[in-house]
């Protein structure tokens, strides 16, 4: 084929019965193309594959150039077996009917999803350790890099790298790592360096050092530390300022899985759920899994929508995000005397001093409220800007207002403002209001944001990602919940605290929310579990934490609150001594694929002859030997539903586990509901260590309207331990038993 510049020449030709027809040449530019994952399972166990060359081979059978090397992206070639290129549609569909393909879908953009939170969580400072393995354990960080320089990041009276580590420091220019750090690569930008800041807290939240005195301008002061301080890092940078390509993210994978960590925790997403064949982060995870390593996820920061949780995978431990009993108030006075408590960020004060209130729709005569580029600076100048939008203070910074006092649809979270500000909630903003037009000369005066004790903490946030499982409906999704709001950790320095580009404030330790943050905490706590039970296979550390996690109140009664938190709140304390674990194997998860995929896509991806069971056989997610248990049925309908689960002993050696059903009183179903749940046994009785039990946990109902649910809790329990696991029976037109 003929190429000229930027062009790429194709001739496309078409047969009608003996005549050979040449039709025009088409010039395909290089805009046409777009990058794609080609995912093609486990990597062959043959010594004499080559995956490079058999990527370009492949390339080469269905591209429209004799160039197809130009057009390889990336290669996944250490932990699985793919790669990402450059694809016209017709090359993608060429390469999604090939045999040896799992999937092929397009790369796209993924974006990013302490003092106070783990002493909340009883995981203070002074808990037993086992020190040397700690500083062993290594926490995989993908992310958006990390600041090197951070105090949570020094490596004093570390030792070298542990000598299972086979990565590597790869940074860039002016990036070096430590024995605290260990390993360092990027897939975007030409360095490891954080220049988002996301990606330092997250890492200095799992396992950054102990750093005192540390706060946001005086707010939220304390000690900065990881849950595992000990523990190594290695980080893995896909994100940049305009967000994380998936390809990147699947390389981050390759490469983290191939370098010898032991956990992977990931705090990017995307707004949808895609099938696990084309989810670079289910796939990534399934492999980790493969080689003992479990990976942490964040749920998603799109809540409280119905069903907006979008990691669903069952090898994936996913978290979200509750609140701790630190919140952050501010205040703004009126002139009347009249206080409203708000709830943001604020580090200004204004000396005691009360200013005119001016609001947006007066400020100026093109927009109706404080929309950018619509403020008059004139107009604003010297006096506190009254917004109905939830980023007005960020607009009146940008024009010169003295302050602002805004609306939030999140009472429960406070952000960083660019300049004295309030955020109020509705009600607080109809007071607001009736002061303006009762006055002639309307003033207040902004407060300084404090940090006060939240008595009804822990809560599941309202940005956080909520269930059902839309994949696999017996699937509780998410699986636990873990501190994300309001966490002050490392952070950046060259990255300003707001989105405000005339603030220039620039701190070592910020305060950020978000299933980002709740995300590194369970991974701190697992690797945590790891370091006392080092032969753990990801599924029972994740067991752990979930069947000991807090039960919390469901605040919502039309609404299941398992779909907000799952199991609960995160324990790590009392996840290192579960009594009971439910293992799952990659066997089981071969079998759960088979129930969703064809036979041939399940061989590529466990890379053996797998076989899919039929007919009765065949597998179903309710009977995954998962930690929780969920339904849905048909309304109206009587249903008898069996779910069969197994538990290994790994509390004492002689004990005997009775089983209870707890009904959650808040379950939304009607007094003519009929329901009844029997366990079989219910008297487990163990006499050694990894002993293994069989039980099966059934639930016959009638009169299910549509829409309504049982929650229930199954809870075994030998007079030492509590092993729960919560149980959801949903009544909805759709079913899959």
């Amino acid at each position: 084929m003929a190429k000229h510049g930027a062009l790429l020449v194709s001739c496309a030709f078409s047969t009608i019965l003996i005549l050979s027809v040449s039709l025009p040449c088409r010039a395909i530019d290089q805009e046409d193309r777009k990058t794609y994952i080609v995912y093609l399972g486990s990597l062959p166990k043959d010594e004499l594959f080559s995956p490079l060359s058999h990527h370009i081979g492949i390339l080469e059978s269905v591209v429209e150039t004799s160039s197809a090397s130009n057009l390889l992206v990336r290669t996944y070639k250490r932990s699985f077996n793919g790669f990402a290129a450059k694809l016209t549609e017709q090359e993608r569909e060429r390469l999604a009917n090939m045999k040896e393909v799992v999937s092929v879908f397009p790369s796209t953009s993924y974006k990013p999803q302490t003092t106070r939170s783990w002493d909340f969580i009883g995981f203070n400072e002074n808990i037993k350790r086992n020190r040397t393995v700690e500083s062993d354990v290594i926490i995989g960080v993908i992310d958006s890099g990390i600041w090197p320089e951070s105090e949570s990041f020094k490596d004093k009276g570390f030792g070298p790298a542990p000598k299972k580590w086979k990565g590597a420091c790869q940074g860039g220019k002016n990036f070096t790592c430590n024995n605290k750090i260990i390993g360092a690569r990027f897939y975007t930008n030409s360095t490891a360096r954080d220049d988002v800041g996301h990606g330092t807290h997250t890492a200095s939240t799992a396992a950054g050092n102990p750093v005192k005195g540390v706060s946001f301008y005086g707010i939220a002061q304390g000690t900065a530390r990881g849950g595992v301080p000990l523990a190594r890092i290695a980080t893995y940078k896909v994100c940049g300022s305009n967000g994380c390509n998936t390809d990147g993210l699947l390389a981050a994978f390759d490469d983290a899985i191939a370098d010898g960590v032991d956990i992977i925790t990931i705090s990017v997403g995307t707004d949808f759920t895609p099938p696990f064949e084309q989810d670079p982060i289910a796939i990534g995870a399934f492999h980790a899994m493969e080689k003992g390593i479990l990976t942490l996820h964040s749920a998603g920061n799109n809540g409280p929508q119905e069903g907006s949780v979008s990691s669903v995978a069952p090898w994936i431990l996913t978290v979200a995000a509750s609140s701790t009993d630190r919140r952050i108030i501010d205040k703004a006075v009126l002139g009347n005397g009249r206080t409203l408590v708000g709830n943001s960020v604020n580090a200004f004060k204004l000396n005691g001093t009360s200013f005119p209130l001016i609001e947006g729709k007066n400020a100026s005569s093109q927009c109706s409220d404080c929309k950018a580029a619509c403020l008059d600076p004139e107009l604003v100048k010297g006096k506190i800007v009254v917004c109905l939008r939830e980023g007005g203070s960020i607009v009146a910074h940008q024009v010169g207002a003295i302050g602002a006092i805004t609306i939030s649809s999140a009472p429960d979270v406070s952000f960083i403002v660019p300049l004295p500000a309030a955020t109020i909630n509705v009600e607080d903003y109809l007071i607001l209001v009736s002061y303006l037009n009762s006055t002639a000369k309307p003033r207040a005066n902004i407060l300084k944001s404090e940090a006060i004790k939240d008595l009804a903490a822990p809560i599941v946030a309202s940005f956080s990602s909520r269930g059902p499982n839309f994949i696999l409906p017996e699937i509780i999704k998410p699986d636990i919940t873990a501190p994300g709001v309001d966490i002050l950790a490392a952070f950046s320095p060259v990255v300003g605290v707001t989105g405000s580009p005339k603030d220039k404030r620039h701190v070592k330790y910020s305060l950020l929310s978000g299933t980002s943050m709740a995300c590194p905490h369970a991974a701190g706590a697992a690797a945590y579990i790891r370091t006392f039970h080092p032969d753990w296979s990801p599924a029972a550390i994740k067991s752990s934490l979930m069947t000991t996690a807090w039960l919390m109140n469901n605040t919502d009664y039309y609404y299941p609150g398992e779909f907000a938190y799952g199991s609960g709140h995160i324990n790590p304390l009392k996840a290192v001594d579960p009594g009971l674990v439910f293992e799952t194997s990659r066997g089981d998860y071969i079998k759960l694929l088979c129930s969703i995929l064809d036979e041939a896509k399940v061989r590529l991806i466990s890379g053996d002859n797998s076989t899919c069971p039929t007919g009765s056989e065949k597998g179903s997610s309710k009977d995954l030997n998962y930690p929780s248990i969920a339904a849905n049925v048909t309304p109206m309908e009587s249903f008898a539903i069996k779910f069969s689960r197994t538990v290994k002993n790994v509390g004492l050696t002689n004990s005997t586990f009775k089983a209870k059903i707890l009904t959650n009183s808040k379950a939304r179903f009607l007094p003519t509901t009929e329901v009844d749940i029997k366990v079989t046994p219910e008297v487990l009785s163990f006499k050694s260590l990894n002993e293994e039990k069989a039980f099966t946990v059934t639930v016959v109902g009638k009169d299910f309207p549509s829409g309504s649910h049982l929650s229930a809790s199954l809870v075994w329990s030998d007079g030492t331990h509590t092993v729960r696991s919560p149980v959801i029976v949903r009544s909805v037109q759709s079913v899959r038993i």
